[in-house]
């Protein structure tokens, strides 16, 4: 079991470090699945029970100059790892400047990922800076709970207004309530909404548009929908939150599905990574 991976472009290993600074925002801890052609960040949450789930996926060519793999076995040619996105985001932030930055699974104490990073120095003498980042190897046995999770049967899907304006709204309103209702239907438009006792708040976007999946969405539900009708899903405002609060990827797509009364499942593509995370209803 070998992986070592080296970046050397600089816009690469800055585009690399936001995508980790998101995922340290989203979760402390995470699964990282390294294949030969992608990388994955997954947050198994068991939505149904009320916990979060995360999908991030990276293609390895747009990140790494050098990239080397040998999984478990020679027919299953994977890593799973468990890591402190926290850890790997601190050390990446240190190493902003670097000529080049390798990466390795090492084993010192205890299963690593060692990043070293070739700071530039005034001198001809080079300057390595390496950090150690503790990690879990993750049996084969467990694998089958971090595949890329299925597209729900979504009511409504819709593209998101710009995410600055929705963290501005979603701050606010945070100062309010604990809960907030999201709510949209297939003419584009969306409503943000919390109720308390004293107050009611809401939020409306239009115009939005909707995004045509065609064959590949399951939009068995919402083809025959009306589309003035709202779906709508409450949910943890600190969990919307969060997701807002993190977001480094500067998405060319944003994308939100709505199961009605289940789930939220926010979509965010850039050319290179794409970032799903599922948002569960609570009464």
């Amino acid at each position: 079991m070998k992986f070592r991976a080296k970046i050397i472009d600089v816009g690469c290993l800055n585009h690399f470090t936001r995508v980790v600074n998101t995922i340290s925002k989203l979760t402390k801890t995470c699964i990282l699945r390294l294949t030969p052609h992608n990388l994955y960040f997954v947050l198994s949450g068991k939505v149904a029970s009320g916990g979060v789930g995360m999908w991030c996926e990276l293609s390895q060519a747009n990140f790494f100059d050098e990239y080397q793999l040998e999984g478990v076995a020679p027919d299953t040619n994977e890593i799973c790892l468990e890591v402190t996105p926290e850890n790997l985001s601190r050390a990446l932030r240190t190493s902003q400047n670097a000529k080049c930055v390798k990466i390795k699974l090492t084993k010192k104490h205890c299963p690593c990922l060692t990043l070293a990073a070739d700071l530039p120095t005034l001198s001809s003498i080079s300057r390595v800076v390496t950090h150690d980042i503790p990690v879990d190897v993750i049996p084969r046995r467990l694998w089958h709970d971090f595949k890329e999770p299925s597209m729900p049967d979504f009511d409504v899907s819709i593209y998101l207004p710009p995410l600055k304006t929705m963290k501005n709204v979603v701050d606010r309103m945070k100062n309010l309530s604990n809960f907030l209702v999201m709510e949209a239907n297939l003419n584009g438009e969306m409503n943000l909404k919390i109720e308390t006792d004293l107050v009611s708040v809401t939020t409306h976007f239009k115009d939005l548009g909707n995004p045509p999946w065609g064959d590949d969405g399951s939009q068995g539900r919402s083809q025959s929908r009306d589309p003035e009708v709202m779906a709508h899903t409450r949910v943890d405002i600190r969990k919307l939150q969060q997701f807002l609060m993190g977001q480094q990827v500067n998405p060319s797509k944003a994308m939100c599905n709505i199961v009605h009364k289940r789930i939220i499942h926010l979509i965010l593509l850039h050319e290179d990574v794409s970032l799903q995370y599922f948002i569960p209803a609570v009464a």
